[in-house]
């Protein structure tokens, strides 16, 4: 990620937290606009053409925000995108900030791996625990990976915690090795 993406972001976030946006409501015009962003080719290459002026690129811009309907700040970030050739970058903008706003809001992004479906008690048990090793409110992903053999994985930012049968069984190849 380009370290201009964070900085987008991280304004657009500001933006949104001291006008007290509706996060929900930018979440779902996000989607409409990115949804709009990858149906279209056609769009994406006229946005980022440069021998287009920029004020020619807003003026599309307005106009689809007529169907569209974005709220102005985020009409505004977009156009920011624009005029400053990083509007191909719009996506991984969108990503960073909804990054940003549930790291605001305390939620951590956890992938959790188990070796076979989980039924819905086991999962809420799970994440209740999850939660507590992320110390809050936990945005979890979970996958299945019949490899572990059994048990769970569970990354929290950088921290793994390896509670399966095959990390186990690594852990003790790697002991009776080392003897």
């Amino acid at each position: 990620m380009a370290a201009f993406v964070s900085r987008y972001a991280s304004a657009f976030l500001d933006v949104v937290v001291s006008a007290k946006l509706d996060t929900a409501a930018i979440d779902a015009q996000w989607n409409d606009f990115l949804s709009t962003w990858e149906a279209s080719p056609e769009l994406r290459d006229f946005f980022s053409n440069p021998s287009v002026p920029a004020i020619q690129k807003v003026g599309i811009l307005d106009k689809l925000n007529v169907k569209l309907g974005l709220m102005k700040e985020l009409r505004n970030l977009v156009a920011v995108l624009i005029n400053n050739n990083r509007v191909a970058n719009v996506a991984e903008v969108a990503t960073t900030y909804r990054r940003l706003l549930k790291e605001s809001q305390g939620i951590r992004a956890a992938e959790i791996v188990t070796s076979r479906v989980l039924g819905e008690a086991e999962r809420e048990e799970l994440l209740a625990e999850v939660a507590k090793l992320a110390g809050g409110k936990v945005d979890a992903k979970f996958k299945q990976d019949p490899a572990i053999l059994g048990g769970t994985v569970v990354r929290v930012g950088s921290t793994v915690y390896d509670g399966s049968l095959r990390g186990r069984l690594d852990r003790l190849r790697e002991e009776l090795a080392s003897s």
